[in-house]
């Protein structure tokens, strides 16, 4: 039997990518900065949390791009950033009493800071939070504007891991998309990382892009494997102009169909998977012996706002224009406006301008959503009594799973739901079952496959 199973109508189907629950589309305004301080406070001295930092610039803008960011422009905009989130750690750390077990650097391009710049972000890091010896530190990078000098100084930051955004190495769909970066050049920029003593190389790749097909995911994975990286993670572009003007700049037409996405997805999987890669969830794959997929093997794999992650933290404190914050009873994100934003941060103002409070009930339907994302299986009765909630609470779901039981794509026995080999490019959807806020949900997401 074939290791995947191309279903049309579940591969079409919207899911959201669930890093969070609830997601970020039941986030509201009645959510705001006296609640984000209260849940800064309610941590005790014995927390250990990750700390995420947004830098929301670009050298230029790529069309696929979701995230929140714009063009660099002006140097001044960077100083003007800079000094803002050195304000913004001075008024989050006097209210965290905890530790930080992580640093993440997200953007945007977190390399789009000059040198200088990424180390002194660094520096207040480390003056304002305690910071876990040993900690991991990791940054987003753009190999368009990784020089030697950047490489230098994120080691002396204390960078020691990184990912970079390859998606494609074919020229062509690099100019559909507005992302031009020859192999070359993301070559030179791992090579500049690894002189400095930064070994763990992320690489992120794209599936679905305009005009992409078989023999460009098949080139793009022979000339990855060339740079060998520690992981892999082969993301579905997901084209939703309507909430992301820049992407009417990418030719829909020339989008590869459902049917197209799917067979790219399964043969990155193959070819990853024959290149020595263990796969790790649907859309991660590291070697062996790297902690992601050491965390996958031991049942420790988690999911938050980078995806999957063997970072065991349950609080995340973002930094930055638009970043969200994640608490055991609430999630939060910061203005997404940088100038409202970076006001509110000369104030000495927390900058959490929207979320939701997390329900006892919200918070055992994302253990369950996490289960099925990163383990393919979970027993809801064991899960609910450990959350305190009878598993009638889960019933409702049931009729859902067993539609997609009767695809093939997962198998239920009482309350124990385990996901297929052949389920697993449609674990989002088994997922989606549990999410009860969806109904009310009116913005797309993207396709499942």
């Amino acid at each position: 039997m074939s290791e995947h199973l191309y279903l049309p109508e579940l591969a079409a189907r919207p899911a959201p990518r669930y890093t969070s629950y609830p997601t970020a589309l039941e986030f509201s305004p009645a959510v705001g900065a006296s609640d984000h301080a209260a849940a800064l406070r309610g941590l005790d001295a014995g927390t250990s949390a990750s700390l995420y930092v947004h830098v929301p610039y670009c050298q230029e803008i790529c069309w696929y791009c979701g995230c929140n960011t714009g063009a660099t422009g002006r140097p001044e905009r960077l100083v003007a950033y800079v000094a803002a989130l050195a304000r913004e750690m001075q008024t989050v750390g006097a209210l965290y009493g905890g530790s930080i077990n992580r640093v993440h650097f997200g953007g945007g391009s977190p390399n789009a800071l000059s040198p200088a710049q990424f180390v002194a972000v660094a520096e207040t890091i480390r003056t304002c939070f305690r910071v876990d010896e040993g900690a991991e530190w990791a940054a987003e990078l753009d190999p368009r504007l990784l020089s030697d000098d950047h490489a230098a100084a994120l080691a002396a930051a204390g960078v020691t891991r990184v990912s970079l955004g390859a998606q494609t190495f074919n020229l062509a769909i690099q100019a559909r998309i507005n992302r031009i970066q020859p192999f070359r050049q993301v070559a030179n920029g791992i090579a500049a990382l690894r002189r400095h003593g930064i070994e763990r190389i992320n690489l992120d790749l794209m599936y679905g892009l305009p005009a992409q097909t078989l023999d460009d995911i098949a080139e793009t994975i022979a000339r990855a494997r060339q740079l060998e990286p520690d992981r892999v993670a082969m993301f579905g572009y997901a084209h939703l102009p309507a909430m992301l003007p820049r992407q009417r700049m990418i030719d829909a037409s020339t989008l590869p169909g459902a049917k197209a996405r799917f067979w790219q997805s399964a043969l990155a999987h193959d070819l990853l998977v024959e290149a020595g890669f263990a796969a790790v969830g649907f859309d991660h794959f590291a070697r062996p012996e790297d902690s992601l997929a050491v965390a996958a093997r031991t049942g420790r794999l988690r999911r938050n706002f980078q995806g999957f992650t063997d970072d065991q933290a349950d609080v995340v404190i973002g930094i930055g224009a638009s970043s969200i914050s994640q608490f055991p009873g609430l999630l939060v994100q910061n203005e997404k406006h940088v100038g409202s934003w970076r006001m509110r941060a000369l104030n000495d103002t927390l900058s959490g301008v929207r979320g939701c409070h997390r329900t006892a009930e919200d918070r055992l339907r994302a253990e369950i959503i996490e289960r099925i994302l990163c383990h393919g299986a979970v027993d809801l009765e064991d899960v609910a009594l450990r959350h305190r909630l009878a598993p009638a609470h889960l019933a409702g779901a049931l009729p859902a799973i067993d539609n997609l039981a009767a695809t093939g794509i997962l198998d239920r026995s009482g309350w124990t739901i385990r996901i297929t080999l052949q389920g697993r490019p449609y674990a989002r959807l088994a997922a989606a079952a549990f999410d009860n806020r969806s109904a009310a949900r009116a913005r797309p997401a993207s396709k499942a496959v």
